[in-house]
């Protein structure tokens, strides 16, 4: 897939908060027209919400077959209201919320001494398990290419030295990140110089 433009990452961000403010208002979700180019192709994605630093859900689809636009409205509201680590978002939550969208290349299979954290998300599956993590993910927490793999078996309930082991997949991806605050107006302070 080709990067999205500014003005599809600002509609899949209005189309992800429209779904959730939805979703919290016990409203049936609102209709997806017009779907072109990007927004209109299959595709993967995962909806991060954050309220200040804090991580208040993230759930993705890393491959789908319907439109990418209705992914992320999914993905949206799932996340917001079904990630069992996170209590639901509530009405009053939508003022301070900023979302994240990753839109995600095709996973590719791969060896461990290709990964490059900060580019790649990683999946690892085995023994009927899976784990996913975002590239960002080693860049916020400053994880190496060993530790970005333990985490990801971690996050699959397997131990952490098991993508060493034969029969464990590993594959990449990339994502296209952006967020609310991307597109929030930079605030300057000018300094009167007169004199």
């Amino acid at each position: 897939m080709s990067p999205l433009d500014k003005s599809e990452k600002q509609a899949l961000l209005e189309i992800a908060r429209k779904a959730i403010f939805f979703a919290l208002t016990g409203n049936r979700r609102p209709e997806i027209s017009s779907l072109a180019g990007a927004l209109g192709a299959p595709g993967g994605a995962f909806v991060t919400l954050r309220k200040g630093s804090r991580l208040r859900g993230c759930i993705g689809r890393i491959a789908a077959e319907e439109p990418l636009a209705v992914v992320v409205s999914e993905c949206a509201v799932a996340a917001a209201t079904e990630d069992p680590r996170f209590s639901r978002l509530r009405v009053d939550d939508m003022a301070d919320l900023d979302i994240e969208i990753s839109v995600l290349s095709e996973p590719q299979e791969t060896k461990p001494d290709h990964i490059e954290p900060g580019k790649h998300g990683l999946i690892i599956s085995g023994n009927g398990r899976r784990g996913v993590l975002l590239p960002q993910v080693a860049v916020e927490h400053r994880l190496s290419r060993d530790r970005f793999l333990e985490e990801t078996c971690r996050k699959a309930g397997l131990l952490p030295n098991a993508w060493r082991e034969p029969g464990i997949q590993i594959e990449t991806f990339t994502a296209e990140v952006f967020s609310d605050s991307d597109f929030r107006p930079a605030v300057c302070n000018q300094l009167d110089s007169g004199g």
